[in-house]
């Protein structure tokens, strides 16, 4: 299951995912309108000259995994670390997130326009589509969603955690990430999760939980010039 993790975007894109995906038995990419992300079969000497001619310019990538020299035709507009962390807890005693409502198609404007306020990570108009995902509203304002994107084996990952500025402080990440966990174990699934480095509170956070680290990568955000 781990060697599975080691490199998930890229299990992902050539496996469950596939539907969602484009690119080549080397490298691949989610779809125009899904989540910006990149894999490669081998992230240590991901080839880029297969991922080329399936990329716009303009566009950007999170690649995760690599930290070899830039290719040509290519630039790094970013590079930090992130945490894989994976559940190594009992199941949560409950899911409270009793008005947590799921999210669909007619929900997806929202979900993106709450994700460019907060940044949970890369997060694309149809990301939704990917997985369970569940929201808190105030009205028909929503103010706090959280999600499943990457999934191989039986890993699944928690992703678009995110609460608007106004309503942090409530519980609702903890309530929402709850409930998926919930699911997920009742699924026969193993929750896993991404944090960037920097987000301490959130690292932190999933920690009380019940996720511990599994390893610390090299992710950059990379686009074709």
């Amino acid at each position: 299951m781990k060697q599975l993790l080691d490199n998930i975007t890229w299990h992902t894109l050539a496996g469950p995912h596939a539907k969602y995906a484009v690119g080549s038995d080397q490298a691949r990419r989610y779809a125009p309108g899904f989540s910006p992300i990149v894999g490669f079969a081998d992230p240590e000497h991901p080839d880029f000259a297969a991922l080329a001619s399936h990329c716009a310019p303009g566009e950007q990538f999170y690649s995760d995994g690599w930290c070899g020299a830039v290719p040509a035709g290519w630039r790094i507009d970013a590079e930090s670390t992130m945490f894989k962390m994976i559940w190594d807890a009992a199941p949560p005693a409950a899911d409270d997130a009793h008005e947590a409502i799921a999210l669909g198609p007619r929900h997806a404007a929202l979900a993106l326009e709450l994700a460019l306020l907060t940044r949970p990570g890369p997060f694309g108009l149809r990301t939704i589509e990917l997985g369970e995902y569940f929201g808190c509203f105030d009205g028909e304002r929503l103010v706090a969603m959280a999600g499943e994107r990457m999934h191989a084996g039986s890993l699944r990952e928690i992703s678009g955690v995110c609460t608007h500025p106004d309503f942090q402080g409530r519980g609702y990440a903890r309530r929402l990430m709850i409930k998926l966990i919930c699911r997920q174990l009742q699924r026969g699934e193993t929750p896993f999760l991404h944090v960037m480095r920097d987000n301490t509170g959130a690292r932190e956070l999933y920690r009380r939980l019940g996720f511990v680290d599994y390893r610390e990568s090299v992710v950059r955000v990379v686009s074709p010039c």
